[in-house]
């Protein structure tokens, strides 16, 4: 993954995250992660897995497409 689909990626979870008044530390529990990995995810510095993506998209209820960015809804 380029840096820039990770960062881009990380502001879409922030976004959703934002718009469901989620704490950072509600997402890393469904995740089953600590708040400061989930933190960077959000700020691009680490990969999710598929296991935690599918987690994600179910979670925030968005498409795997909308994180990644090849759509925009």
């Amino acid at each position: 993954m380029q840096k820039n689909l990770k960062c881009d990626v990380g502001i879409r979870l922030k976004e959703r995250r934002q718009q469901l008044n989620m704490t950072q530390r509600d997402v890393a529990k469904a995740l089953g992660v600590s708040q400061p990995v989930y933190q960077r995810f959000e700020k691009g510095i680490f990969e999710c897995n598929y296991s935690q993506l599918f987690a994600l998209c179910k979670l925030f209820d968005i498409s795997a497409d909308y994180l990644l960015g090849l759509t925009d809804y």
